[in-house]
């Protein structure tokens, strides 16, 4: 039985919001099924709203990736901005799909990408628009599966109430694997019910659902274990890993927005993986090992792009994209090949030690040279070796210069604040190595028009990272921090008005740090502050730290704990992390040894190029890294004559 768009209800509020284009939907290369012709229907949303959602790439490759497959359906949700929610609740108009207007409750499957724990109310406020009870326990067979996916879901414990399913790593195969689980499932009759399904799912050891297991506490507080409740429910969940990317040219059709985005171009991922090892970063850690995209197959997704959408500058992405190891011939390859389109290309901030100025030129050759953007992280020597970012001082003043004397004019540096081990003195070398920047762009460029930003984050501890047990700064403790490195800039009358300071206070990563290393009793906090209007905590006008903190106050007490215990404290060697049930493939005494390792400000290479350091990703996976060089070229892209006869 078709189910009906709610178009007709939604279009009747749209003149009464802001951006009503973001609601509307047929984006060239969006897809619409047949309800009916399909026996497994999956809404994928991205929690935040449709300017950042709709550019997200695991989305868009899990939105095509199922609807290549014979009768299956996968459309898009976002979140909706407060003022259509009101008007919404006040109509009975349910969440819906941007493509069809379907409802989202009527759906098998609801999967949500997180790439932060900001994400976490509007998740809760997609499923009550919905009409799917928050909590899983409440949901029948009729209600979709709630899954969560993206770095965020390496620990869903804070959302093991609301979600029903968490999938970790690669989405490309495991959504296959899982779709036809409930497919046959569904083919059966349903039997035994929704629980008859999860328990399937869990079965497979690699979905993880949380109501079959159950967490023990100490009296302390801490975690004594995480213990499987089902007979066949595995003691451990391992993440999904796609091993070969020319075989998931994904997406092939790119889509293309109506509204404005964050990201107006298409964007090819060059490789997955990073095996730098910085130890903040938890985006290399669980996504090891490095697996390289060839030349060719980079090229053939280019090409196929560009003609599908019509953009003109395309995003070379990973995590690390300089480091690919045909770097060179992929930008030189693709600038001769788009030179008279004018098509540019572009990178995500690059490593000082990767950056080269031939590099930079193909880059900038067809499209408009903007600034620079570089990410020393650490502002001395000795915070660098603590987060094991191999980058000295020397490197980006010589980097900088080069930049400057080809005449760039504005470099970004990235860095965080709240580091393990920091001091007053490394935040303030922020500003020594800015001024040093400034006065080698002017003497390189004869120019005092020399431009640099600082631009400051503050540092949250992450799961599956050496630095899972260190102690977060406060809040109060990186604001004062980085007033003293604010005053410092500004106080310098020669070169103060040549660098630019953004930074976030420390507030909001208090919150994310919270969310990204809790356990279930964050849940509680989360339901708490959703109850009382919180929305969109990621955006600066939305967020309420006093709401978070009033939240965690009532919510927290009964269990012993609070928030400094999640955030500021320091954990041991035995004591059982959250997520330690969820395999990310690393090993955790060989994260614990790093995490020595940076307290005693030793350096690890990158494993790429040098010996195993065992972290363990690659047997306990039964991966490899995979990179090249290939020795291919690209090569220019030619009519071929079908009507030539040989």
């Amino acid at each position: 039985m078709p189910v009906e768009s709610v178009f007709p209800q939604l279009e009747a509020l749209l003149p009464h919001v802001q951006k009503p284009i973001q609601y509307v939907g047929g984006e060239l290369n969006s897809t619409v099924k047949d309800w009916d012709e399909c026996d497994v229907r999956w809404a994928l949303m991205y929690p935040d709203a449709y300017e950042v959602g709709l550019p997200n790439q695991g989305v868009m490759i899990l939105y095509e990736v199922l609807n290549e497959q014979e009768g299956v359906l996968a459309e898009r949700t976002y979140s909706v901005w407060p003022d259509l929610e009101k008007l919404m609740r006040e109509r009975g108009v349910p969440q819906f799909t941007v493509d069809a207007h379907r409802p989202v409750g009527a759906f098998d499957v609801l999967g949500v990408s997180f790439s932060t724990e900001l994400g976490y109310t509007n998740l809760l406020t997609a499923l009550d628009l919905s009409g799917i009870p928050l909590e899983s326990k409440d949901r029948t067979v009729d209600h979709p599966i709630v899954m969560a996916g993206g770095h965020a879901a390496f620990n869903p414990e804070p959302i093991a109430d609301f979600v029903d399913v968490a999938v970790i790593g690669d989405g490309e195969q495991a959504v296959l694997d899982v779709n036809a689980i409930i497919r046959a499932w569904k083919d059966e009759g349903r039997p035994g019910g929704r629980d008859e399904l999860l328990l399937r799912l869990a079965k497979t050891g690699g979905v993880y659902v949380p109501r079959f297991y159950d967490v023990e506490y100490l009296r302390d507080g801490r975690i004594s274990r995480v213990v499987p409740n089902r007979s066949g429910v595995p003691w451990r969940v391992s993440k999904h890993t796609v091993m070969d990317l020319d075989e998931w040219p994904y997406p092939k059709k790119p889509l293309v927005p109506l509204a404005e985005t964050v990201h107006e171009r298409m964007s090819v991922e060059i490789f997955r993986g990073c095996t730098r090892g910085c130890r903040f970063c938890q985006a290399g850690m669980i996504t090891r090992p490095v697996r390289e995209r060839s030349i060719t197959g980079i090229g053939e997704m280019v090409d196929k792009g560009l003609k599908n959408t019509g953009f003109e500058e395309v995003g070379l992405l990973s995590l690390s994209s300089a480091d690919h190891s045909e770097i060179g011939d992929i930008a030189k390859g693709l600038a001769d090949r788009y030179e008279e389109d004018k098509v540019g290309l572009s990178l995500p901030s690059t490593r000082v030690d990767a950056f080269n100025i031939d590099l930079a030129n193909e880059l900038t050759r067809n499209g408009r040279r903007s600034g620079l953007t570089f990410a020393p992280e650490g502002g001395s020597e000795r915070i660098r070796k603590v987060i094991n970012k191999m980058v000295s001082e020397e490197d980006l003043i010589r980097t900088v210069a080069t930049a400057y004397g080809n005449g760039w004019r504005q470099v970004k540096l990235y860095f965080m604040c709240g580091l393990p081990t920091e001091t007053d003195e490394d935040v303030l070398q922020i500003g020594d190595m800015a001024v040093n920047v400034i006065a080698k762009g002017r003497e390189v460029a004869q120019s005092n028009d020399i431009r640099c930003t600082v631009s400051i984050g503050g540092f949250v501890p992450k799961p599956h990272t050496p630095f899972q047990w260190a102690p977060q700064l406060s809040a109060e403790e990186t604001d004062a921090r980085l007033a003293k490195l604010r005053d410092k800039i500004r106080g310098d009358k020669k070169y103060g008005r040549s660098i630019g300071f953004r930074y976030h206070d420390g507030k909001p990563g208090i919150v994310e740090g919270l969310l990204s290393r809790g356990d279930r009793r964050v849940g509680a906090v989360i339901r708490e502050v959703w109850d009382q209007g919180g929305r969109f905590d990621g955006w600066r006008e939305y967020f309420s730290y006093d709401l978070w903190m009033d939240s965690a106050a009532k919510a927290l007490p009964e269990y012993g704990v609070d928030v400094d215990w999640y955030t500021t404290r320091e954990r041991s060697y035995e004591e059982v992390l959250p997520w330690d049930h969820l395999d990310s493939g690393l090993d955790k005494d060989w994260l614990w040894e790093d995490w020595q390792d940076a307290l005693d400000e030793t350096e690890v290479p990158d494993c790429r190029w040098d010996p195993c350091f065992d972290c363990g990703v690659c047997p306990q996976m039964g991966t490899d890294i995979q990179i090249g060089p290939t020795g291919k070229k690209l090569l220019p892209l030619s009519v071929v004559d079908s009507g030539a006869s040989g």
